[in-house]
């Protein structure tokens, strides 16, 4: 409905690429060269300086810019406000989730949300959590939701609830009757762990980097793999020993093919969302958000966090 001309110049202006804007929007970058180039060609002045490469806002740029912020939140507005009057609430958006999440906390989560709000079509893509926080920064999609922390400052970071992390080990592994076990103690041990970049990998390097008698010694690992199913499999076929979310293991547990043991001291980490500030302007969205707080609070983790 606003003019695709400004959309697109705000999209390349956000991400000072056209590279960028060209993935976000699904469109060629030619074709996103050529929308510029139209709307610098309607105020008949450059919007863009480009220089070896980069390319940064002239002034004529930043004024189109920020009144293009003010277009798109009245435009926001304006839909929220009569979608409240029709009582509608459908559109399409795009969750990102780091696999821990997206495996085993989002499926129950989405399905009761469509159930509720059958209208609105939710696409998932999953990474590790610097993916997702990358894809919102790329504003690749609409909401994130992680399991380690985000570090930038100009991102909404929401916290959902604690997901307890516990070491796991084969049935028939020498400490599998443990009340409890130390870093000191799992370090004695090859370890399977998540690869770099993995939210669980980079929560386990801060908790032991913490532990004053074992920071100055590393985990003796194993093997690197890039999914729960996969460490799940390597520690039950007697490679090693892992730290996961307690979410993941449920019906390890139930089977008995896995023991659970706690870390001392305890480990726990936050499932967060994570969004752009001036993301939520549909109404679609705001439901989401709002749902998932409520999912969060009703549904805590299996470990008690």
């Amino acid at each position: 409905m606003a003019d695709r001309r400004l959309q697109v110049f705000h999209t390349v202006a956000r991400l000072l690429s056209f590279t960028k804007a060209a993935e976000t929007l699904h469109m060629t970058q030619p074709a996103v060269t050529f929308q510029v180039r139209q709307l610098e060609e309607h105020f008949n002045t450059r919007l863009f300086d480009r220089t070896h490469n980069r390319i940064s806002l002239t002034e004529a740029g930043q004024r189109v810019y920020e009144y293009a912020n003010r277009i798109f939140d009245l435009y926001g507005d304006m839909e929220n406000s009569v979608r409240e009057m029709t009582g509608e609430i459908s559109g399409a958006l795009t969750i990102g989730a780091s696999t821990t999440i997206a495996e085993y906390m989002l499926p129950a989560l989405l399905g009761d949300f469509r159930a509720k709000y059958p209208d609105v079509t939710v696409h998932l893509k999953v990474s590790n959590t610097d993916g997702v926080v990358s894809m919102v920064e790329n504003n690749t999609i609409d909401l994130g939701v992680v399991e380690a922390p985000v570090s930038n400052k100009n991102l909404v970071v929401e916290q959902c609830r604690n997901d307890q992390l516990v070491a796991i080990l084969p049935p028939n592994h020498p400490r599998a009757a443990a009340g409890t076990i130390t870093m000191a103690e799992l370090l004695q041990y090859p370890f399977i762990c998540r690869e770099e970049g993995s939210g669980t990998r980079e929560v386990i390097g801060e908790y032991l980097a913490r532990q004053a008698t074992v920071c100055d010694v590393g985990l003796n690992i194993a093997m690197e793999l890039g999914s729960p199913e996969a460490v799940k499999g390597a520690v039950e076929a007697g490679m090693g020993i892992s730290v996961v979310s307690i979410a993941t293991i449920q019906k390890e547990l139930r089977l008995a093919t896995l023991v659970a043991i706690p870390l001392e001291p305890s480990l726990e980490r936050p499932f967060s969302f994570v969004h752009q500030k001036q993301k939520f302007r549909l109404r679609a969205m705001e439901e989401l958000l709002s749902f998932a707080r409520q999912y969060c609070k009703s549904h805590g983790s299996p470990g008690g966090g």
